[in-house]
């Protein structure tokens, strides 16, 4: 029973690292990544899409993304898209490929980026917590009905507590090497 508990906290707070690592990887550095375009929703026909799936993204150097959409009227609604994205990018069109340049991150800017970045993990900490505590309820819960004694209350409460910080030091990795990365001119 405890065991069950264990593993299910342990899956659980993986997939907070997980998700974190995700919102970092669409967090703009200083260098041009798929990532950064991948999640944008375009206009396909009536139904929003990721653009992803109706266009080939690309890295042409550091700086500059390439688009090249899979059906030649799709061009402007994909620079639309760009467009409204929060991103503050200003896609060029050359027939039926788009290029997208970076402009260079200014300090300021790394600031704030670096702002949202250390947001974004105190996040997943406190997610990674609430499943500590959802857990150490159902442990409780347990030995309230005598399923188990005191001494397995006890150790399985320092098994979870080994399991969280274990995971919020991933986290504090995660976000030492992404403000690393941010600030790196």
């Amino acid at each position: 029973m405890i065991e069950a508990l264990k593993k299910d906290a342990a899956e659980r707070m993986a997939k907070c690292v997980a998700a974190l690592r995700v919102e970092f990887k669409r967090m703009r550095t200083g260098r041009a990544s798929t990532s950064l375009l991948e999640h944008l929703k375009v206009d396909y026909y009536g139904s929003d899409v990721p653009l992803q799936q109706i266009a080939n993204i690309s890295i042409e150097d550091a700086r500059t993304l390439v688009i090249s959409p899979w059906e030649k009227t799709m061009v402007g609604p994909i620079e639309k898209a760009i467009h409204k994205s929060d991103l503050g990018l200003t896609p060029m069109t050359a027939g039926t490929v788009i290029r997208v340049p970076l402009p260079p991150l200014t300090e300021e800017r790394r600031r704030d980026i670096s702002k949202v970045v250390r947001q974004d993990a105190e996040n997943a900490r406190v997610s990674i917590r609430n499943v500590r505590r959802d857990v150490l309820t159902d442990i409780k819960e347990l030995l309230k009905e005598k399923e188990i004694s005191q001494d397995d209350e006890r150790k399985a409460q320092e098994d979870i507590q080994k399991l969280t910080d274990r995971h919020i030091g991933e986290i504090d990795q995660q976000l030492a090497a992404k403000e690393k990365e941010i600030l790196q001119v």
